[in-house]
């Protein structure tokens, strides 16, 4: 069965946008490999605060991925290039899961992490941990939420720009 990956940078203090959404805070590193990192899926989701911060950047398709927008508000017909799901985005993960392909890229938003997280449907959590300090923002994950027990099953510290990334299998 494919796997739903939290894959997202975060700030150490757990902010994955600043206050008014921007994330000019993220650095890249000359040694990360992002063609790696898209070969892995097949599928990206996303909310609808996540795609509207990239529609603002011009980059709201993702080259090699269908991307798939739960939103109760956005109409299919007025988004190009990308799937608009308007109904419970729980239910529709879990078909995507049973369907053959590789990975599923939870891409952003942390009330869509906290709701498929909590319906059981996240199987990793992967942040890049990038050595800043926000203060305020967008929460990786937003209260309230269940406590969820996690195991580490792997780690990477770039060197050069200071990101840890780290990935935790959700305990069961």
């Amino acid at each position: 069965m494919r796997r739903l990956r939290y894959q997202v940078a975060t700030s150490l203090d757990g902010y994955i946008a600043g206050p008014n959404g921007e994330f000019d805070w993220i650095v890249q590193d000359p040694e990360m490999n992002f063609a790696e990192l898209f070969a892995a899926f097949d599928t990206a989701v996303m909310g609808r605060k996540t795609f509207a911060a990239m529609q603002a950047q011009g980059a709201a398709a993702m080259p090699g991925l269908d991307v798939v927008v739960y939103s109760k508000t956005l109409r299919a017909k007025d988004c190009s290039g990308v799937s608009v799901i308007n109904s419970d985005p729980i239910q529709h993960v879990r078909s995507l899961k049973s369907k053959a392909g590789k990975d599923i890229w939870l891409f952003g938003g942390g009330v869509l992490f906290r709701s498929l997280l909590e319906a059981g449907v996240v199987d990793t959590v992967e942040p890049a941990v990038i050595p800043v300090l926000l203060g305020n923002g967008v929460p990786m994950l937003p209260a309230p939420c269940t406590k969820t027990t996690l195991v580490l099953t792997k780690h990477r510290v770039y060197q050069k720009s200071g990101i840890t990334l780290l990935e935790y299998s959700i305990h069961r």
